[in-house]
């Protein structure tokens, strides 16, 4: 009688009557009261009888099944449990699974953490957007893990020439995504995104590929006449636009402002640090003639100084450059130009300090040390810098006189 194989494809296939039916070295053939047929391996590990099932025979044809028991009689002549094997493999695949997270997944992750530190949705968007466009295609569906420096120069060389600033935030958001997985244990080793030391050796330098574009600015010496057209205009854009330029606000912090954000009677705009680049608070003197538009508009039913067209919502981030359009479409003007044409003005025709004009910006100061000692805001200073920028964009250019501080004193 043969001590293994003792089974046929046959006997497996027509046997129907409830039972176990031994193919020798441990492999069984157990047949249920309900018709079902499996595969089950017998052994002892450790003085105690033991059963391990191997699947059924619709998955496991009888040749499969003995392979099996070979493997699993391996494991017990070594001292290894093999169902414990086997249920340390699920737990150790499981844990696998649970750390595989795609590209795609991990944005969504990273933009909920990260959420909360940006000054705004619209933040939020450019980044998910950017790599939605250009990045989920190559990666998306892959792994964090699995992401390499290959796939990373496939994304960016097609626009590293003609969208070089583009290019260039996508590359950063794909480090701070990969970095953020390295963090989360989902990823080891190098980050393939990273710019020094490893994309430098492989992508032109920014500088080599393109020019950097700066805004439009209208020449300081243009700006009265320019702004006499502007305040003739009856639109809450001319009126956004003009606040803007008086005040060398930037856009977004210019027509997201609300009214109670002013103090009208000690003539200050305080800018909540949420809406401001730098993230901390900033307050601008206003001049009489600021003072003078926010008082002809509408703020009783009003949140928002510059509302929209949409209810409770701000006047569009398009809206003023759309009216500057309407003026001269050829001009190419931007509203953040206006910031520079108040910086060329403030060096060439004023000697207030640079550092007073870099306040009125919000420029945050480079030298970590001079920030530190640095505590307050210039307030007082700055306030008759802004009267100086208001009575000149007011009056007839004066060229080649420079406006002393003592003069803006007294104005």
């Amino acid at each position: 009688m043969r001590a293994i194989n003792k089974l046929t494809a046959v006997t497996v296939a027509k046997t129907s009557k409830p039972g176990r039916y031994g193919d020798g070295g441990g492999l069984w053939l157990q047949v249920s009261q309900f018709g079902t047929k499996a595969w089950i391996f017998r052994f002892m590990m450790s003085g105690k009888a033991r059963e391990m099932g191997l699947g059924s025979i619709e998955t496991f044809s009888l040749k499969e099944a003995r392979e099996r028991a070979r493997e699993a009689r391996q494991l017990v002549a070594s001292g290894i449990d093999p169902i414990q094997k086997r249920v340390s493999e699920k737990l150790a695949s499981g844990a696998a699974s649970a750390k595989l997270i795609t590209f795609s997944e991990a944005i969504g992750r990273y933009l909920k953490a990260h959420g909360a530190a940006w000054r705004n949705l619209k933040h939020a968007d450019q980044w998910k957007n950017t790599l939605e466009t250009y990045a989920e295609p190559t990666i998306g569906k892959l792994g964090v893990a699995q992401i390499e420096t290959s796939h990373i120069i496939n994304i960016l060389e097609p626009i590293w020439a003609t969208k070089t600033e583009t290019a260039s935030r996508v590359r950063g958001r794909i480090e701070a995504i990969l970095d953020w997985a390295t963090a989360r244990g989902f990823r080891t080793g190098e980050n393939p995104a990273r710019w020094r030391g490893h994309l430098d050796k492989l992508l032109p330098a920014r500088g080599k590929v393109t020019k950097v574009q700066h805004h439009v600015a209208l020449p300081y010496g243009a700006l009265p006449a320019f702004l006499e057209g502007v305040r003739a205009a009856e639109f809450i854009s001319a009126r956004a636009l003009e606040f803007t330029i008086l005040t060398a606000a930037r856009t977004g912090e210019a027509i997201g402002s609300k009214w109670s954000e002013f103090d009208l009677a000690q003539k200050i705009w305080t800018i909540p640090g949420e809406r401001m680049k730098s993230g901390r608070d900033h307050r601008v003197p206003l001049s009489d003639r600021v003072i003078e538009i926010l008082d002809k508009l509408p703020s009783e039913s009003e949140e928002y100084v510059f509302p929209g067209a949409k209810e409770g919502r701000p006047l569009s981030n398009m809206a003023m450059l759309e009216f500057l359009r309407g003026i001269d479409d050829t001009a190419e003007l931007t509203v953040h130009g206006f910031r520079s044409t108040f910086r060329d003005w403030a060096a060439e025709q004023t000697n207030f300090p640079r550092d007073i004009a870099e306040a009125a910006l919000a420029h945050v100061i480079a030298d970590k040390t001079e920030a530190a000692y640095r505590r307050g805001d210039a307030l007082e200073k700055r306030r008759r810098l802004m009267t100086a920028w208001a009575r000149y964009c007011s009056e007839k250019p004066r060229d080649g006189k420079v406006i002393a501080i003592g003069e803006a004193i007294n104005a």
